[in-house]
């Protein structure tokens, strides 16, 4: 009989592709990961893993236990979403993850929510970025994750996720107060086209968004700052250090010395919320989105 405990590790370990993820994503030492792993072999009478220089890699009958692992896992998932749905009750736990200005723009109000409604629901919750929240949705490291792209450049939603629409979030201009445009009503982006600008780390699906459109514009960026925080990057603009794109949600109090001008031809973010599909009869999952819901509509409003 295979032991499904162990079962989750050979899954842990195919979806993070070392020792050390597995066990970060289960939240267990990764001596306990070898010696489940050691009694997993032991069970099926075949060697599952192999060294790969200073890490493991799956052998041939490891992939194959692997595939068999992660729908039996998701059977699983889903018996266990049934027995709550039949239940009715939102209890047990809920991890959510989100984009920093989501969880701070609307995660507050949504726990809070949450934890008034639905007292016996544990919810926890974390920053991650857009790509990674898909990630880890689907790996099951999270629940339910809030991500974001923009009109004019999509991301991707991978088959076996649902998800739900939370608010769209419009972005103005930050520039120093003394910048000439600082006084207009509206502003184009081909204002900028001579200005240093501050973004998002390369590599962030912010980041590409903007050398995408910049450069769709005609405009060949001139990138001077990398902050992944917006109180970062406004606080380099309040020094003079260059222009950024500034979304409104959970942007807060704005520096002395910046200002923040709309754009003509709107700039929006759409955020949303997605989870695995399997899980979409759980009463607590459709209360997260429900809260989140409430809380975009509330930010939106």
């Amino acid at each position: 009989m295979l032991n499904l405990e162990r079962l989750r590790i050979l899954d842990a370990l195919a979806r993070h592709g070392s020792v050390s993820g597995a066990a970060d994503g289960l939240h267990v030492t990764t001596s306990a990961v070898s010696q489940q792993l050691a009694k997993l072999e032991r069970e099926v009478g075949q060697q599952l893993v192999a060294k790969n220089g200073r890490g493991v890699r799956l052998t041939d009958a490891g992939r194959l236990l692997a595939d068999h692992a992660a729908r039996i896992l998701s059977h699983v998932a889903l018996a266990q979403a049934d027995i709550e749905a039949q239940r009715g009750r939102v209890v047990g736990e809920v991890r959510l993850a989100g984009f920093p200005t989501a969880a701070r723009g609307l995660f507050p109000r949504a726990i809070t929510t949450l934890r008034a409604g639905h007292p016996e629901l544990r919810v926890r919750s974390s920053e991650l970025e857009p790509e990674h929240g898909i990630r880890h949705v689907l790996r099951g490291d999270v629940d339910l994750a809030v991500v974001l792209d923009w009109s004019n450049k999509r991301l991707p939603v991978p088959g076996g996720l649902a998800h739900t629409a939370l608010l769209d979030d419009a972005a103005d201009v930050a520039m120093p107060a003394g910048h000439p445009l600082a006084g207009r009503a509206e502003v184009d982006l081909e204002d900028f086209a001579d200005d240093d600008w501050v973004s998002w780390p390369e590599g962030e699906f912010c980041h590409d968004w903007l050398v995408f459109t910049l450069r769709s514009k005609g405009i060949e960026p001139r990138i001077a700052h990398l902050a992944g925080e917006h109180h970062t990057q406004l606080a380099l603009i309040q020094a003079g250090l260059g222009v950024c794109v500034a979304p409104r949600l959970g942007r807060g109090p704005v520096p002395e010395g910046v200002a923040l001008v709309p754009v003509r031809q709107q700039m929006r973010r759409h955020i949303y919320a997605v989870w695995r599909a399997d899980a979409d009869r759980r009463p607590s999952i459709r209360a997260a989105v429900e809260a989140l819901r409430e809380a975009g509509a509330a930010v939106g409003g």
